[in-house]
């Protein structure tokens, strides 16, 4: 009696870890009543933190909105751009949100929503190198840098093909290595390098231009794959918020906030 009961409580616990398994993302929220989201919140207005050191932003805003429409509760996890995706394929986020740039490596280990947001990119360089930078034949042989795991990285080296691709962590710390005039310039999205510029009195933007063949960045959330049922409540928010101009609205109520801030 003692061997069969082994083996049935041992069969029960195969199949409550094989039902914990295949739970899906939008179940796990529901059953657990909170969303989590990954962001980096050192990339204002999109993401970037408050006076209380919590994330606040226009993309932090459009989490809420998912949450408000899921009717849980919204946790945000700060963590490192580059271990996002890795962090909602494997489940410890459910989502990611963090103006992720749509392109085709990605969308082979992730699922993106609908896009919320078409962003130019600039070069930013240090006050005064804006004529010295402004072609792409001026930073031959010269560092051009972008935060790690970013498509800045992949536009530097597809773009600036005699250049070095410099890369950080954060744009905080390429804004400082450019001032410091270790590195040429770096590449970021337009709002976020206008307000560096704006808040930084020894950083200019570059008369450089990108094609829009070259760069017209989509942004989206990312989603693990094969969570179809999330993804379209992901997409139905995205859409009714693109729709309505509330991101747009979102988006320049935090640019004030982050560029006063600092």
């Amino acid at each position: 009696m003692k061997k069969v009961f082994a083996i049935v409580l041992a069969l029960c616990m195969v199949l409550c870890a094989m039902t914990a398994s295949a739970e899906t993302v939008l179940e796990k929220i529901k059953n657990s009543g909170v969303l989590v989201v990954g962001t980096e919140a050192t990339y204002g207005p999109y993401e970037f933190l408050d006076d209380n050191a919590q994330p606040i932003g226009c993309d932090i805003w459009l989490a809420q909105q998912i949450a408000d429409e899921l009717g849980v509760e919204l946790k945000v996890q700060d963590m490192a751009f580059d271990g996002i995706i890795d962090a909602v394929k494997s489940g410890v986020v459910d989502i990611g949100i963090a103006a992720f740039t749509v392109n085709e490596d990605r969308a082979k280990v992730i699922d993106f929503s609908n896009q919320y947001e078409l962003s130019e990119q600039l070069l930013i360089v240090k006050k005064g190198n804006g004529e010295t930078y402004a072609t792409k034949e001026s930073l031959a042989g010269k560092k051009v840098g972008a935060q790690m795991g970013t498509i800045q990285s992949a536009l530097i080296e597809k773009v600036f093909t005699d250049s070095e691709l410099f890369e950080l962590d954060t744009y905080p710390n390429l804004a400082m290595e450019t001032v410091n005039g270790n590195i040429a310039g770096f590449v970021c999205d337009k709002a976020v390098g206008e307000g560096m510029v704006a808040q930084n009195d020894n950083l200019e933007v570059s008369p450089l231009t990108f094609s829009a063949e070259e760069a017209s960045f989509g942004k989206a959330c990312v989603v693990a794959q094969g969570n179809e049922d999330f993804l379209e409540i992901v997409n139905k928010v995205v859409d009714k918020v693109v729709a309505d101009g509330s991101y747009l609205q979102a988006f320049e109520e935090y640019n004030a906030i982050w560029s006063a801030a600092n």
